[in-house]
């Protein structure tokens, strides 16, 4: 990230946004909506694009971002292709949520919150993933758990996605 990303960069994303303002312009109530579509469009929520659809819905920006810091499902920063959700639950906490932290670290130089300058990886950390007798665990996209784990097997978990 190369700082502040007050304007747009590219003139189709521009576009590609209007077209999903569009239909919702001078409806507040459509805010979610509106805000989770131009998220699955560009893939998170620069400022510009909290701009254009305060201006579209007849909202402040204050409004939007209130909302967008709201709920996690919204991301003001660029996501990686893969998400790793870390758990941080009890279990995982007491059996070595530091020491997986460490090998992703170690692996791809990220902390929690953080995106891989290639775009590859977004980590962060989640209270619990409900699989507590496989703690310490990880979950990768959403759907594949990676449990009972030492630091070192982290750069071979992550060695699977592309």
């Amino acid at each position: 990230m190369n700082g502040c990303e007050c304007t747009p960069t590219d003139a189709a994303l521009v576009k590609g946004l209007a077209r999903i303002i569009e239909p919702y312009r001078g409806q507040p109530n459509s805010l979610i909506q509106v805000l989770a579509k131009a998220q699955e469009y560009i893939g998170y929520l620069p400022k510009w694009v909290q701009v254009q659809v305060a201006e579209g819905l007849g909202l402040s920006l204050q409004e939007i971002y209130g909302v967008t810091t709201f709920y996690a499902f919204f991301s003001l920063i660029p996501r990686g292709r893969h998400k790793l959700s870390v758990c941080a639950g009890t279990a995982c906490y007491v059996k070595g949520t530091k020491n997986v932290l460490k090998g992703v670290r170690d692996a791809i130089g990220i902390k929690p919150g953080q995106t891989t300058p290639d775009s590859r990886f977004t980590m962060e950390i989640v209270r619990c993933i409900g699989a507590c007798g496989l703690a310490p665990a990880v979950i990768v996209n959403g759907k594949d758990v990676h449990g009972r784990l030492e630091a070192e097997q982290i750069p071979e978990i992550l060695s699977l996605y592309e």
